[in-house]
């Protein structure tokens, strides 16, 4: 029985779980932008009323996320994951019935932004990092989020058909019990134990105290930089995935391109997610993350230069594709060269809350100037700043692991 047991639970079941649950948990989530303007009419409501929800999900996923990490680091991600696949599936189920600003905060804004904390790509390649050697560690973080990827490409164009056939109300709750179908994916990352197995345990790192690794951790400046520079991934995805959509649609471009736009920004993530994890084994991730960023601000930069076109459109979503999350492999693999990954899910989840301020203050401050100026305008040249910004900050940090007073056995 303890044989079968632990051959269902082979690395082999753990990837596939573990990135189709990605792939749910960023899918359902990358459709919100298509109800922005539909939602937002049938309730009378400006623009602001929805970015300030989805603002408010994304500050709580980020404020959540580090004690999510470390919750998966103390108990496993099997249990983290069920909880999360809970809230996530009520609070996008129940959207459609918040007539108030109040309920549409509390269900797409809390419920929601708990559940992903519990069910984003950083609880599963945190588990993915503590089954696998360090060889293979870049890799992993960088199929766990090419799946999340994946789920963008197949939900943003399921969310367009789901809302033409059967109208957004319907839609979202449709789109809430796909999100609830984690709870049974959980399953797949238990070692029936709910503890870390000999393997993990082997190569953790050093035994620190949380207080003691949070010490460690903001003492350290190349951290701190990398913590910085991760907020500016939160500001453009957050922007672009929820105010596309309806900017493409003020241009006077069919509201369906939006579908397929988010979609092939999914697909084209594939590509570089999993690129990027290759590279990060091969190169300086410090570069790599320096070239992302200053490549997004051109990209962005191109885009608004030109007029816009379905052609337009669409290479720029290709581009930014490329460039979406292919900051997840390396900012968590510079992570884990630091400190090791007894405290990954913890550490990773802290550099996220950046990423989840950035992307409150994404969605939050286009939905404000929207509404003041009537154009997104000073939202993409201040993406185009920041892009640059982030891309020098990432050049100083030191790439290799914290100094320890006390010698303790390598990785």
């Amino acid at each position: 029985m303890e044989s079968n047991s632990a051959s269902w639970r082979s690395p082999a079941v753990l990837v596939a779980c573990g990135c189709m649950i990605a792939a749910i948990g960023f899918g359902v989530r990358s459709t919100y932008g298509l109800f922005n303007t539909p939602l937002s009419e049938a309730n009378g409501w400006g623009r602001d009323v929805f970015s300030l929800a989805l603002a408010m999900q994304n500050l709580l996923w980020g404020a959540a996320q580090p004690f999510a990490g470390g919750l998966t680091d103390r108990f496993g991600a099997a249990r983290v994951l069920a909880v999360g696949g809970i809230l996530y599936g009520l609070g996008v189920a129940l959207t459609p019935l918040a007539h108030s600003p109040l309920m549409l905060h509390l269900t797409s804004g809390v419920l929601v932004g708990l559940g992903l904390a519990c069910t984003s790509f950083t609880v599963v390649i945190a588990a993915f990092s503590r089954r696998m050697g360090p060889e293979r560690r870049a890799w992993a973080a960088g199929i766990g989020t090419a799946a999340g990827s994946m789920g963008q490409f197949l939900f943003a164009p399921l969310g367009q058909a789901f809302i033409a056939a059967y109208g957004w109300s319907t839609a979202m709750m449709l789109l809430g019990g796909s999100a609830a179908m984690i709870i049974v994916l959980s399953i797949g990352l238990s070692d029936g134990s709910g503890k870390q197995d000999g393997h993990a345990t082997a190569h953790l790192g050093p035994s620190l105290t949380v207080g003691a690794a949070l010490r460690e951790a903001f003492a350290h400046r190349s951290y701190v930089l990398l913590v910085a520079g991760f907020f500016v991934c939160g500001f453009h995805l957050a922007f672009i995935t929820v105010h596309l959509p309806p900017y493409l649609r003020d241009i006077g471009l069919d509201p369906a391109l939006a579908g397929w736009a988010i979609a092939l920004i999914g697909l084209f993530n594939v590509v570089g997610a999993y690129s990027s994890g290759m590279l990060s084994t091969r190169m300086p991730k410090r570069y790599l993350l320096a070239l992302i960023y200053a490549a997004r601000a051109a990209a962005i930069a191109l885009f608004i230069a030109f007029p816009a076109s379905p052609v337009t459109v669409l290479a720029f979503a290709a581009a930014m594709g490329l460039l979406w999350l292919s900051t997840v492999p390396p900012t968590s693999g510079l992570v884990s060269v630091m400190f090791g990954v007894r405290h990954l899910g913890m550490l990773f989840g802290i550099a996220f809350f950046s990423h989840q301020i950035g992307s409150f203050l994404g969605v939050w401050l286009a939905g404000v100037m929207f509404e003041r100026t009537g154009t997104y305008d000073v939202v993409w040249w201040l993406s185009i700043a920041l892009g640059l910004a982030s891309a020098l900050v990432h050049l100083p940090i030191v790439e290799r692991p914290v100094s320890r007073p006390v010698a303790v056995p390598a990785e």
